[in-house]
């Protein structure tokens, strides 16, 4: 991805023609030309071909596919990610994360590091179970589905980046790829027969996809189901929890950052523990995400393929050719970013908020596609920021630099170790 944004920075974001060997497709930065692409065009450029096979393994159809099964399940799935029905649900989000935050007392108590990834993913996956899935997925096969996504994630990169390579010749990571599909079935499955089975007037995911009915009168079948909730698993968590680990190593090498979001967590929530009426007073809590996903979007590459003849920025794009959008590399053109490679939450005072170009910024996609989670997600990173630095101080324990890998979504290539302390208010509380 690094020489994504480095051919972006060069090219000043015109079109560029990359030399993958068998495959030749066009990297579009310029937000003019992505929002041609995601919006102006979008039934004309869509998530088909090669950059997208090795995500059908794990996703199928559904939302993350084309056409009338992305209708459906996008109509059926919209309600349950709206502002109105997310703060419902953000009374027990907020006391979910609370409980699940100090379970990292053991870290303190045993002096062991913690993996960032694994505790953030943990508080994640426990809270989307609880609010999206109305604890219809115990916390044993949650902490199954964690791993299983996250070596999906991992296990692509060789497709990924030879996405040419025919499916009838295995490639290192097959193997776990299947194996980690075959878990998150494991899971979902028995969940989607059970909720069938005895369902419900609960308001959840699950129990909203088995009583939705097709055009035809139809219910979805367990394929259908299954397509649905691995897509908003995925979805709902993986930008969460890769944006929260990207954060700690980032707060490391800014302290003072990390002083004046802490001094805010501390004045708004104090000892905590924090709630929803929290979230709009952490003002400087919201723009540090906002640079964290300018820098480290978790959905970095958005393929797309021309289905017809088209133009981009002057360029014939012939129908059948792959388009490469990279928010990692539009976020980083110096033409719309001063100082890009700089991690600055400032930029985003509003203050400062001058008129920037939509699609300058889009770390949550955009168009029709536009990653439904993009709400929920200004409500459940605040809340385990707070919940997390109003009870204790993490330092990053092992050397950096921390480098993103080449997987799905971005994430770093080694472990971020986290020392675990408590903060002087909980340090007393404790006592």
């Amino acid at each position: 991805m690094n020489a994504l944004a480095e051919f972006g920075r060069e090219a000043g974001g015109e079109v560029v023609r990359l030399d993958l060997g068998p495959v030749r497709p066009f990297l579009v930065t310029h937000p003019d030309h992505v929002q041609r692409v995601m919006r102006a065009e979008w039934t004309n450029y869509q998530r088909e071909g090669m950059f997208w096979r090795p995500l059908r393994r794990l996703f199928g159809a559904g939302i993350m596919g084309e056409g009338k099964p992305w209708e459906s399940s996008r109509k059926i799935l919209q309600p349950l990610f709206t502002a109105r029905y997310i703060d419902t649900l953000s009374e027990e989000m907020a006391k979910t994360i609370a409980v699940r935050v100090g379970e990292m007392d053991e870290y303190v108590r045993s002096g062991r590091p913690a993996d960032a990834a694994d505790q953030m993913a943990g508080i994640v996956s426990q809270t989307l179970i609880r609010v999206l899935f109305g604890d219809k997925i115990t916390r044993e096969d949650g902490e199954r589905l964690t791993p299983a996504y996250d070596l999906v994630a991992n296990s692509i990169n060789f497709r990924l980046l030879m996405p040419f390579m025919p499916y009838f010749i295995r490639v290192p990571g097959d193997r776990a790829l299947m194996g980690a599909v075959k878990t998150i079935d494991d899971v979902m499955f028995p969940v989607t027969r059970k909720v069938r089975a005895d369902l419900d007037d609960n308001v959840d995911v699950v129990s909203a996809l088995c009583r939705t009915t097709g055009d035809d009168g139809a219910g979805l079948d367990d394929r259908q189901i299954r397509d649905a909730l691995v897509s908003v698993y995925g979805a709902a968590s993986d930008t969460t929890v890769m944006s929260l680990t990207w954060l700690w190593s980032l707060l490391d090498t800014h302290p003072e950052v990390a002083a004046k979001l802490r001094d805010e967590i501390d004045d708004v929530v104090g000892a905590g523990p924090a709630t929803p009426e929290h979230v709009p007073r952490l003002r400087y809590t919201r723009m540090v995400l906002q640079e964290l996903l300018r820098l480290y979007p978790a959905g970095w590459l958005f393929p797309r393929m021309a289905m017809e003849d088209g133009e981009i920025g002057g360029v014939r794009i012939k129908a059948g050719s792959q388009v490469l959008i990279s928010p990692y590399a539009t976020h980083r053109l110096d033409e719309f970013w001063e100082r890009p490679l700089e991690f600055d939450p400032g930029r985003f005072a509003p203050e400062r908020q001058e008129r920037r170009h939509k699609y300058a910024y889009f770390p949550f996609g955009g168009g029709p596609h536009q990653c439904l989670g993009q709400y929920l997600f200004y409500v459940q990173a605040p809340l385990i920021v707070a919940a997390v630095l109003s009870r204790f101080r993490l330092a990053v324990s092992n050397p950096g630099p921390f480098l993103p890998a080449p997987a799905a979504s971005l994430r770093p290539k080694r472990r971020i170790e986290l020392d675990v302390a408590f903060a002087d208010r909980a340090r007393s509380e404790v006592r």
